[in-house]
């Protein structure tokens, strides 16, 4: 419970709320239909009494004047020439639907883009879609295991592995949305090109999904990076009470209990130290024997290693 107290739990909610942001602007971004909008060149209709504003104007003669003048006889001129023949009429085109202006009437027009896209182009769009639906897929499962680790307080080292497993998620949602969005820009170049002649754009720009789902990448990925900075903080507080620790209980042993423990805790260092470790055991074996040359032959060599370890204290 101790080590519960140190988590850092702002960031944890941050990771949350981050989490939760990119979520709710990858859905909305995928279910809407502007990716791109832009107009379309079209040829103007004729105008009728339900049509009277972007339409062809064509003289027709009064109904007296008809009964003098055949069918064949009847020639309609109109003063519109080069652009003027046509309208430009405004579409917006997401990753499902394609909609554009009607020119008879206030509806719109929508038609499926994956039938629009070239057929070349179709595997790629699919795939699109498939790592759009992961990329959400994945953000909801590291939403959900982000919740668990706030609400779950009973274990710290299963709030850990439900951290470092959120953090995963997150950055594979991360890769996902990415090469989603960047295969979606490929396919609808491509069908700016080489789709029907009665779609293709005269202009076109991105719209707000497409802004959108790249600000959800954005805060996917500010969030594994916040959940793996939470972990790595966690990490390291455990590391530095697990030591303060050690050496609290080290302090209350007795003096040949410490000696122990430290020459186990020696053998546990990295290897670059070995070097150091062997020096140290020639020099002790060195002053080992010049004492024992040093002392009377009938000495056992027993007493003198004794006596050695006694003044050498740990």
């Amino acid at each position: 419970m101790e080590l519960l107290k140190g988590l850092p739990l702002r960031r944890t909610f941050l990771a949350v709320i981050l989490n939760l942001l990119a979520l709710t602007l990858s859905t909305t971004a995928l279910l809407g239909s502007y990716w791109c909008t832009g107009t379309q060149k079209v040829p103007k209709p004729l105008c009728g009494k339900s049509k009277a504003s972007q339409c062809i104007g064509v003289p027709i003669p009064s109904d007296a004047d008809a009964s003098n003048i055949s069918s064949e006889d009847s020639v309609h001129y109109s003063w519109e020439t080069g652009d003027d023949r046509f309208a430009f009429r405004y579409f917006h085109t997401g990753m499902w639907l394609s909609c554009e202006e009607s020119m008879e009437g206030p509806e719109e027009k929508c038609r499926s883009f994956i039938e629009l896209s070239p057929p070349a182009e179709r595997g790629i769009l699919w795939l699109s879609l498939g790592s759009e639906m992961l990329y959400i897929s994945l953000l909801l499962i590291s939403f959900i295991l982000l919740m668990v680790e706030i609400l779950h307080t009973g274990n710290p080292v299963c709030g850990m592995k439900l951290n470092a497993f959120a953090a995963v998620s997150s950055v594979l949602s991360g890769l996902l949305g990415m090469v989603a969005h960047m295969m979606y820009t490929q396919v609808f170049q491509a069908t700016v090109n080489l789709g029907p002649e009665d779609w293709r754009p005269h202009t076109w720009d991105y719209g707000w999904a497409f802004y959108m789902a790249w600000a959800s990448f954005t805060c996917c990925m500010a969030s594994a990076v916040t959940t793996l900075n939470t972990y790595t903080k966690t990490i390291l507080e455990f590391k530095r009470n697990h030591i303060k620790g050690y050496d609290e209980s080290l302090k209350d042993q007795p003096q040949h209990h410490q000696c122990f423990i430290q020459q186990i805790s020696s053998y546990y260092e990295p290897k670059g130290k070995a070097f150091h470790s062997v020096s140290e055991g020639v020099d002790f074996y060195t002053d080992l024997q010049q004492k024992i040359l040093q002392r009377e032959p009938e000495l056992d060599l027993d007493e003198v290693l004794g006596q050695t370890i006694g003044e050498d204290c740990c």
